[in-house]
């Protein structure tokens, strides 16, 4: 599996590197500037990306601009975006196309290899891989005058947390030792109090998570 890396700090780019080729990743390129990012998702068509918000020459949101017009030029180009805090616009404009293959987590992640490199994984096949840090801020802004979020009980919350965050329904099933049937029903709870439809061109879990974080706009 190809990686492009951008990170502008030399030890935790270095170190990005040698955990992820210690897990059988191929590093297409390791930049640290935007405009080296840009070459390299253009020139190296990764399987996936990895990504600083935050790279140089502007110190602001350069690596995720980069990273969002590749994916425009390349639609579902893989996207995992690293930041040191928890930047509830950067996620709406990450997950705004609702197509999947986006995480979002924090750099004190990384420090957690299998977590970080289980991310990358399921990024690159297609899946949403959210910080708990991100998901839980979202959820307790608009836990209060958010209507379709106040239809959910305390569960659908949960469950909803759980599916932000990439995991499956069997594995939210074993984090809350429920059957797989169970959290299927929450579930479609879930996407109905929030009035999503069946679609066969939609991700409906990419659009719950969309829904809290577009409501507060």
């Amino acid at each position: 599996m190809r990686v492009v890396l951008a990170e502008d700090l030399f030890l935790l780019r270095d170190g990005l590197v040698r955990l992820l080729e210690a897990h059988d990743f191929e590093i297409a390129a390791a930049v640290e500037s935007g405009p080296e990012l840009a070459r390299a998702l253009a020139e190296r068509e990764p399987d996936v990306a990895v990504v600083d918000v935050r790279l140089p020459p502007t110190h602001t949101d350069e690596g995720l601009q980069c990273a969002l017009e590749a994916r425009r030029r390349h639609p579902g180009l893989p996207v995992l975006v690293l930041s040191q805090h928890v930047e509830q616009l950067y996620a709406r404009e990450l997950l705004a196309d609702g197509s999947g293959g986006v995480g979002y987590l924090l750099k004190d992640r990384v420090f957690d290899a299998e977590q970080f490199v289980d991310a990358v994984r399921r990024v690159a096949a297609g899946g949403t891989a959210m910080d708990p840090q991100v998901i839980q801020q979202l959820l307790a802004r608009r836990s209060g005058g958010d209507r379709p979020l106040a239809r959910l009980t305390p569960r659908e919350l949960e469950v909803l947390e759980l599916m932000a965050q990439g995991r499956t329904n069997a594995a939210i099933a074993g984090r809350l030792v429920v059957t797989e049937r169970a959290i299927a029903k929450h579930t479609a709870n879930i996407f109905a109090k929030l009035g999503l439809e069946v679609s066969d061109d939609d991700n409906r879990r990419v659009l719950a998570v969309l829904a809290y974080l577009d409501r507060g706009r």
